[in-house]
C-alpha cells in the first residue's frame, strides 16, 4: 500500500478517514483501475460507495472517455431497458425517435451501476450478455450492436440471500464480482467520525458564513458510541442541523442528544421483514402465499360440508320413514271404513343401521332391513269387488265410491280380471 498515493487520492476526492478498512478499499480500487475487470462494491446505504467507481475511472486508461453513474433503483422497471440499451423509433408508446442508451453513448468509457441488486431479472439477462460478449440489442430492434464499456457496480443488498430467493441471477453475480470491494460502515471507522464532523462543520461555516461548531469531550464520546445506522449521510445531516439551529457553538452531550435519536430502535436499521419470514418481490408471490394459507381453510370447509351432507341424508331417510308410516296408517283408516275387509300385515319402514366411526366421513351403512312385501294387487282387487257388490254391479256408482273415474275403474276391472267373472 502506497501511503503517499492514498493521501493524494483522499485530498483529491475529499475523503476523510484513516481506518484500515477504508484504506484497504481505496488501495484495491487503485490496483484494479488500470485493468478492465468488473468491480462490485459492497456496503450499507450512506457509506460513500459512489466515490470508489470515480477513483477507478480517473485512474484507468478510460479516464478521458465518458463516465455515467446510474441509480438502477430510481428507474422504473418498464423503462430501464430503454434507458440502458436504447430503443428504436416506434418501439413503444412515446418512442418518437431513436435512443442510443447509456451503453451506446458510454462506448469506450465507464458505467457505474448503483443499486444493481434492484435490477429486474429480464434486464439482468441483457446485462449479462453485455458483460460476456459486449453485444446488446435495442428495445424494439433486431440489429446486434457492439459496445466497449467497463462496468463498476455497487449494492447494499445481501447478494447471496437475493440469489437464494431468486431475485438475482447467480451467473451475473459472479460476473460482476470479479473484484469485490467492501466499504466499511461508519460505526466501524472509530475516530473517523470526529474527523468527518469537523469537515462537515467547516464546510457549513464557509458556505453560510457561520461560526464553526465544535464538540465537548463527552459529546465526542457519545458520537463514538452511537451506531450511525445512516452512516456518513446521517452524520452530515446532523452536523448541518446543529450548525444552523444551535446558538451555542460548543456542542455538549446533552445538546447532542436532542439531534441523535435516543430510543434503541432508531439506532438500528429497521428490517424489512421479521426474522425468519420470507420477503416477496412481486404481488404474485404474495397472492401465492395467501392462496396457500387459504387451502387449509377450504379443506376444512369441504370436510364440514361432507359431514353436513351425510347428516342431511340421514335426516331425510328418517323423514321418509315417518312419511311412509303415516301413509300406511292413513291407508288403514281408509280401509277400516269398508266392512269385512281383511287386515293387511303390519308394515315396518326400512331401518338403516349405521356403524359409527371416529371420523364422520368414514361412516358407512352396514345393514338394511328389507320391509315385508305388500301385495297391492290383491288389496286393490278386493276393494273393487266390494264396491261393485255394494252398488249392485253399477260401475258408475262404484267408481264414485272409490273416488276414481269411470275409465280408471274399467281399466282396473280389466286388470284384475273381474270382467270375466
Amino acid at each position: 500500500m502506497n501511503t503517499s498515493e492514498l493521501q493524494k487520492v483522499k485530498q483529491r476526492y475529499s475523503i476523510v478517514g484513516n481506518s484500515d478498512e477504508l484504506n484497504h478499499a481505496l488501495d484495491v480500487a487503485l490496483q484494479v483501475a488500470p485493468t478492465d475487470l468488473s468491480v462490485l462494491i459492497f456496503g450499507e446505504s450512506g457509506v460513500g460507495k459512489e466515490i470508489v467507481p470515480r477513483v477507478i475511472h480517473d485512474h484507468s486508461p478510460r479516464r478521458r472517455e465518458r463516465y455515467f453513474a446510474i441509480n438502477c433503483g430510481s428507474i422504473p422497471e418498464g423503462t430501464i431497458d430503454s434507458e440502458l440499451f436504447g430503443h428504436e423509433k416506434g418501439s413503444f408508446t412515446g418512442a418518437i425517435g431513436e435512443s442510443e442508451g447509456y451503453f451506446g453513448i458510454a462506448n469506450k468509457g465507464t458505467i457505474f451501476l448503483d443499486e444493481v441488486g434492484e435490477l429486474p431479472l429480464a434486464t439482468q439477462a441483457r446485462l449479462l450478455r453485455v458483460l460476456e460478449t459486449g453485444e446488446y440489442i435495442r428495445v424494439g430492434g433486431q440489429e446486434v450492436r457492439k459496445t466497449d464499456v467497463r462496468i463498476v457496480a455497487a449494492t447494499n443488498v445481501n447478494m447471496p440471500k437475493a440469489i437464494s430467493e431468486g431475485r438475482f441471477r447467480e451467473d451475473l453475480y459472479y460476473r460482476l464480482n470479479t473484484i469485490p470491494i467492501k466499504m466499511p460502515p461508519l460505526r466501524d471507522r472509530g475516530e473517523d467520525v470526529i474527523l468527518l464532523f469537523r469537515l462537515f462543520s467547516m464546510q457549513m461555516a464557509e458556505k453560510y458564513r457561520l461560526p464553526k461548531i465544535s464538540l465537548t469531550e463527552d459529546a465526542k464520546q457519545l458520537m463514538l458510541n452511537y451506531k450511525w445506522p445512516g452512516n456518513v449521510r446521517q452524520l452530515k445531516n446532523i452536523t448541518e442541523q446543529m450548525s444552523v439551529l444551535v446558538k451555542d457553538r460548543e456542542i455538549s452531550a446533552q445538546l447532542l442528544q436532542q439531534f441523535i435519536p435516543r430510543d434503541p430502535e432508531s439506532t438500528q436499521l429497521a428490517p424489512i421483514s421479521p426474522q425468519g419470514s420470507h420477503s416477496y418481490e412481486s404481488e404474485r408471490e404474495i397472492l401465492y402465499k395467501i392462496l396457500y394459507e387459504l387451502r387449509g381453510n377450504v379443506s376444512d370447509l369441504r370436510r364440514d360440508m361432507n359431514s353436513l351432507r351425510k347428516q342431511l341424508d340421514e335426516a331425510q331417510k328418517q323423514h321418509t320413514s315417518v312419511t311412509y308410516q303415516g301413509q300406511v296408517h292413513a291407508l288403514d283408516n281408509k280401509l277400516a271404513g269398508y266392512p269385512n275387509m281383511p287386515q293387511h300385515p303390519q308394515v315396518t319402514a326400512p331401518q338403516a343401521t349405521v356403524r359409527s366411526s371416529a371420523d364422520p366421513e368414514d361412516a358407512i351403512v352396514e345393514e338394511v332391513t328389507e320391509p315385508e312385501s305388500l301385495n297391492l294387487n290383491d288389496l286393490g282387487r278386493k276393494m273393487v269387488e266390494k264396491a261393485l257388490e255394494r252398488n249392485g254391479g253399477n260401475r258408475k256408482k262404484a267408481a264414485q265410491e272409490l273416488g276414481i273415474s269411470d275409465r280408471t275403474l274399467y281399466r282396473r276391472i280389466k286388470q284384475y280380471g273381474l270382467d270375466k267373472s
